[in-house]
């Protein structure tokens, strides 16, 4: 086994006891109650790993099976994910009732929308059997991937506005998702231009990144949530208080 092979071993291990970690505090802060899709989220990434790791060791496991398990993870990943970003949703616009009474049946539709597009897109891919599940999988992921990056970005913007810390929990788990999203959307670009040849550097940079943010759920969910302190100001022409008002208004005339 190589030296590359070996180290990428131990970053995907310390990741997933990390993360073991991040249970840890889940239930000793009892932070599972505000946020429980994520809380099941980083235990079916635990749980995959717990099962595919020993397979990938295994002789007897064939190369068959291996493949049937991982796009199960994959496929339970992708879904919990589409779960967390509209529960991050549910967090940030909270105070603002008529934004978010519309907002969620929006976003509902919005992944509606997205698993509709990707199975367009895998019915229309020519492959049959498990390759177009594969394909249905693999779209599904991208899209998931896709969505965090934009909440990741929007949450920046919007900061001030929403009036949301910067060492708040929401804000932790948005970025870790945000940061891991983001790599893996650019890993699967270079992949698609190189093939075979660049996978272990691509390997690499995966498990180096999924480790960081694992690092980011747990030194935002291991320190105190700080509350926001931003100056207190005249009301500007776009707040969001503004916005959910005028939609109060419109919506009852």
């Amino acid at each position: 086994m190589s030296w590359q092979s070996i180290l990428s071993d131990s970053l995907i291990v310390a990741s997933h006891l990390l993360l073991g970690g991040v249970i840890v505090v889940f239930c000793r802060n009892r932070v599972y109650i505000q946020f429980p899709l994520f809380f099941a989220y980083t235990i079916a990434e635990v749980l995959q790993f717990a099962v595919l790791f020993p397979m990938l060791l295994m002789k007897s496991v064939t190369g068959w099976e291996y493949t049937f398990a991982y796009w199960v993870g994959i496929s339970l990943s992708a879904v919990l994910r589409f779960g967390v970003i509209h529960e991050i949703f549910s967090h940030v616009f909270h105070n603002y009732g008529v934004i978010n009474q519309y907002g969620r049946p929006a976003f509902r539709w919005l992944t509606v929308g997205l698993v509709s597009l990707t199975l367009l897109l895998a019915v229309y891919t020519g492959a049959n059997g498990l390759d177009r599940l594969a394909s249905i999988i693999y779209l599904l992921d991208r899209a998931a991937s896709i969505t965090q990056c934009g909440l990741l970005v929007a949450l920046f913007f919007l900061a001030s506005y929403l009036h949301l810390s910067l060492r708040s929990h929401t804000f932790g788990i948005a970025l870790g998702l945000g940061v891991l999203a983001s790599v893996e959307l650019v890993a699967a670009a270079i992949r698609s231009q190189l093939g075979y040849a660049g996978s272990t550097a691509i390997n690499f940079l995966l498990t180096a990144t999924y480790l960081i943010c694992v690092l980011i759920w747990l030194y935002y969910l291991w320190a105190p949530e700080r509350s926001p302190q931003f100056a207190v100001k005249a009301v500007p022409e776009h707040d969001l208080e503004d916005w959910n008002k005028e939609l109060q208004r419109l919506i009852q005339q």
